[in-house]
């Protein structure tokens, strides 16, 4: 009879070992489950926040009179950092517009490297290409930046900062407001 209360000690023995193991496991799992949890809800929350960001700057606010603002600082506080792509439905986060040009706008309302540009156009006193512009402006003749540049241009013709005469060529538009080269702060 000893050897059969030996074997049943023994497998109460292994049935709490086991049992000690699983609740191991449990705690474990249980842990798991919580910070998994935590990270949903992170997630959650991230997603929300960013749907309610985009969905505000994507138009949900009331639109800015430019022309009522002195400044781009003055602009972005006043909630006028959007897109204005041309129905890109892209990201409107961090882009600043460049305004339609009205009467009595100023260049300040501009970021800087729009101002140099139209800087650079006044001194010059003739139409650029892009080339040239890329080069007056202090910066490395490449292929990349000569199109980047040739983008900027052709939005500030698009919103009447510059006239293009001949395809290429940007010049100032012919009005009494741009006769002062504008201030660029170099």
């Amino acid at each position: 009879m000893g050897s059969l209360l030996e074997e049943l000690a023994r497998r109460e023995a292994a049935t709490r070992k086991r049992i000690e193991e699983i609740r191991e496991q449990i705690e474990r799992l249980q842990e798991n489950l919580t910070a998994g949890e935590q990270a949903l809800s992170r997630l959650v929350v991230t997603r929300e926040t960013v749907q309610e960001i985009l969905g505000e700057a994507a138009g949900e606010r009331p639109p800015v009179d430019v022309g009522a603002v002195d400044s781009v600082d003055s602009l972005e506080g006043a909630g006028g950092v959007e897109a204005v792509a041309s129905g890109s439905g892209g990201s409107p986060i961090g882009v600043v517009t460049v305004p339609a040009w009205r009467v009595a706008m100023d260049a300040s309302v501009l970021p800087q490297t729009y101002r140099d540009v139209l800087e650079v156009l006044v001194d010059a006193g003739r139409p650029l290409r892009a080339r040239e512009l890329v080069v007056l402006l202090g910066l490395p003749a490449e292929a990349a930046k000569v199109e980047g540049l040739r983008s900027k241009l052709k939005r500030l013709v698009a919103r009447g900062w510059l006239t293009e005469q001949m395809p290429g060529v940007f010049a100032l538009p012919a009005r009494p407001d741009i006769e002062e080269a504008p201030e660029s702060g170099r």
